[in-house]
């Protein structure tokens, strides 16, 4: 194959790839990822687990939720115990996806991105923080924080 065409080849193989990382740019809409990551059913009782464990998702870090019961949890982030009133699943998903697509230079981690990261161990390169699986776990789990019929928020 000549020098050229070689060239070509790779360029279309490189565009096969999403330079993105984990997320193709299509999938996202706005400030939404409308399309779950698994076709597997996503299970808020799960949800809770990846939220407050700190093995998963240890939101609770920086996120408080009521009636939770987990000890010491966060205030740097804004309190999620209404926040399946003021978020669609599809904008929670973008948001734990990627939160730097909303808020470039937030705190918030990327749990669902594998480029431009910052001091990841060897073992973990090009690894996500959270599985396909945990992101729709956690939309389940947060899209039902409502609160009662009776709370303003």
């Amino acid at each position: 194959m000549k020098p050229a065409a070689l060239i070509g080849v790779l360029i279309l193989a490189a565009c096969n790839n999403p330079p993105f990382g984990v997320i193709d740019p299509a999938q996202i809409v706005g400030d939404t990822i409308p399309i779950a990551l698994t076709q597997d059913q996503a299970d808020a009782a799960r949800g809770e687990i990846v939220f407050s464990d700190r093995n998963q998702g240890h939101c609770v870090l920086c996120h408080a939720v009521a009636d939770l019961d987990v000890p010491f949890q966060g205030n740097i982030g804004p309190d999620l115990s209404l926040v399946g009133r003021r978020l669609t699943p599809a904008q929670l998903r973008l948001r734990i996806v990627d939160y730097q697509i909303i808020v470039p230079g937030a705190l918030m981690p990327s749990y669902f991105r594998n480029h431009d990261l910052y001091q990841v161990q060897n073992d973990f390169l090009g690894e996500t923080i959270l599985s396909a699986q945990q992101v729709e776990d956690l939309v389940a789990y947060l899209s039902a924080l409502e609160g009662d019929a009776d709370e303003n928020g």
